[in-house]
């Protein structure tokens, strides 16, 4: 009787002790989602171009270390195939992707989680978008097409590009691109002079200065390496006017990419060929280069923080270099920092927390940095570098609930 009794007594506490373990678990785990809930402080969006569909990875971006870590479900269908550039809405509700091989613009929906709701698809004005821009006010959506809409146009036949204007709703959703009544339906051709539709001139990359009153293309000849920079001003109901009489402005060799800063008043070329930066004033909108400075080997991307910072990628040596910026629009390289293989992307992150990270194409991963709070020099990130999927393309990002936690 008595060893029945000790037994059901004994039985009974483990049942109890069980069940306070597994409160306790429980407990612990809740307390372990809020905790990483509460740290993650941004959501980044990276293309890759190899899966078919192409895929959109999300991350989540840890406030005090900077790590990574993909979303539940990530990755997210791009709605099409070899997704090449991204984009954000200044609200950050809306995302925007173009497909490539597809001639189209996605837009999706962001929820709170970060994950991606599929909304609505634009066909793009040419073929084959290569770079996108959307303004300030998230108005106007901007794309550079490889060829403009030329009947018997194509890679066997090839034409000069095109940028388009796509309207943006209240919802978000792009509409098509609006007219142009002076040389086409749809697009502003970016050729060398109004009426040659000959001469192979091929866009890299498309910006909206902060103001949204001036947007600028960049563009190059394959067969001679000689590059353009293209400047239009915006009317109030989203038209474009070329400045510079309807001529595109030499710029360098192979212009590869650029960004502006946010006061509107520089405008910086990344020149893949030449190895440098070029730096314009834009403050009255036509481009006056003031500086060239030193890059490494085929620079492919730029960005600025809101320190003050430029970062700027290196493809052909697998590196990215920072610069300081002045209030004359003078760089002064201030680093140099190993990346993965071809990096072609480059993003601080949205809340200005001194994180940068790059897309490298070859490395099939992201490489994550942190600026030190007591030498200011970028140092890695906790499990840098990051898996990704193949050949990531471009990356994006918004903050989680729009503010630090």
């Amino acid at each position: 009787m008595k060893f029945g009794k000790f037994a059901k007594v004994a039985k009974v506490s483990q049942v109890a002790l069980i069940a306070s373990v597994a409160l306790a678990t429980a407990t612990l785990f809740t307390a372990c989602t809020q905790y990483l809930d509460t740290l993650t402080v941004d959501f980044l969006y990276v293309a890759a171009n190899q899966q078919v569909p192409g895929q959109i990875q999300v991350y989540e971006v840890n406030s005090e270390s900077g790590v990574l870590r993909p979303i539940p479900t990530s990755p997210f269908p791009s709605g099409g195939r070899n997704p090449i550039a991204e984009a954000v809405s200044p609200n950050h509700l809306n995302f925007y992707v173009a497909n490539e091989d597809d001639n189209d613009i996605v837009q999706m929906g962001i929820g709170i989680d970060g994950k991606l709701y599929p909304q609505s698809t634009v066909n793009t004005a040419g073929a084959f978008p290569v770079g996108m821009a959307l303004n300030s006010a998230g108005t106007f959506l901007y794309t550079v097409d490889t060829y403009q809409p030329i009947p018997g146009c194509a890679s066997t036949n090839p034409c000069p590009g095109d940028l388009a204007v796509y309207p943006v709703n209240s919802a978000g959703a792009p509409g098509a691109p609006l007219g142009n009544n002076l040389t086409s339906p749809n697009e502003w051709p970016l050729q060398l002079t109004p009426t040659d539709r000959t001469t192979l001139i091929t866009p890299t990359a498309v910006n909206v200065l902060q103001n949204g009153n001036y947007v600028y293309a960049t563009a190059y000849n394959p067969n001679t390496f000689q590059g353009y920079l293209f400047a239009f001003s915006v009317s109030s109901t989203g038209t474009l006017v070329q400045l510079n009489g309807g001529l595109p402005i030499p710029s360098g060799s192979f212009p590869s990419a650029l960004t502006s800063d946010p006061t509107s008043s520089f405008l910086y070329v990344a020149d893949n060929k030449l190895n440098q930066i070029t730096t314009y004033s834009v403050q009255s909108g036509l481009p006056v280069q003031i500086a060239t400075t030193p890059a490494g080997s085929q620079p492919s991307s730029l960005s600025l923080d809101t320190f003050g910072n430029l970062y700027v990628t290196n493809a052909g040596d697998s590196t990215m270099k920072m610069y300081s910026t002045s209030s004359t629009g003078s760089l002064t390289q201030m680093a140099t920092y190993t990346t993965g293989t071809y990096p072609v992307a480059v993003l601080p992150d949205p809340h200005a927390l001194g994180f940068v990270y790059t897309v490298n194409f070859l490395g099939n991963n992201l490489t994550g940095f942190q600026i030190s709070k007591t030498t200011g020099a970028l140092v890695d990130t906790q499990n840098s570098p990051y898996s990704s999927l193949v050949q990531p393309t471009a990356i994006v990002g918004v903050p989680h609930n729009g503010s630090v936690k």
